[in-house]
């Protein structure tokens, strides 16, 4: 008679051989190729964790199935986020360039201004958003750097450098209208 780990083990094995290639086939028509793969290991590597506590009866592939479909949303998502984050930086790269080439008088009076502005802006973010922001835009640090040196996630890197450009963004237009 089989223990109940090795009964787990054998129903993991035939339900991932029986499932894996369709469950790819629905993960490539959300995410992609590219992070297909990487969405069902994910989703298999979860079930195997939990193979003692979960029953694998008639129910797992529609499990499987939510399960993969969840996890691709998921991606889809952070997607999203880097996609804004990057649009953000790059918004600030081009006011960062806008304010270095600028050299008429007048508008280096309002760019002394406006540095000021960007310094209290940046002193008024959160403790985390502003040590964040400060590694990567004044250290020149990489996100993954960042978070090896904080011991953090880069997902978590990210979001306190979304959260103060963010904040920064908002803070400038208004100065802009000010000025």
């Amino acid at each position: 008679m089989l223990s109940v780990e090795t009964n787990a083990t054998v129903r993991f094995k035939i339900i991932f051989q029986k499932l894996y290639p369709q469950l790819l086939v629905y993960a490539i028509g959300i995410v992609g190729e590219e992070e297909a793969e990487d969405v069902v290991e994910d989703v298999f590597a979860e079930l195997w964790r939990r193979r003692n506590e979960t029953e694998m009866g008639d129910k797992i592939q529609a499990f499987l199935y939510k399960s993969v479909y969840t996890r691709a949303l998921n991606v889809l998502k952070h997607r999203n986020v880097t996609a804004h984050y990057l649009s953000l930086v790059e918004g600030i790269q081009e006011q960062r360039q806008h304010y270095f080439n600028t050299s008429h008088p007048h508008q280096n009076l309002e760019n002394l201004e406006l540095r000021g502005q960007i310094e209290l802006a940046i002193d008024e973010l959160p403790d985390k958003c502003r040590e964040v922001f400060k590694m990567s835009y004044i250290d020149g640090m990489k996100n993954s750097e960042i978070a090896t040196q904080l011991g953090i996630s880069v997902k978590t890197v990210e979001a306190h450098m979304y959260k103060a450009l963010k904040s920064l963004r908002e803070r400038l237009a208004q100065v802009r209208k000010a000025i």
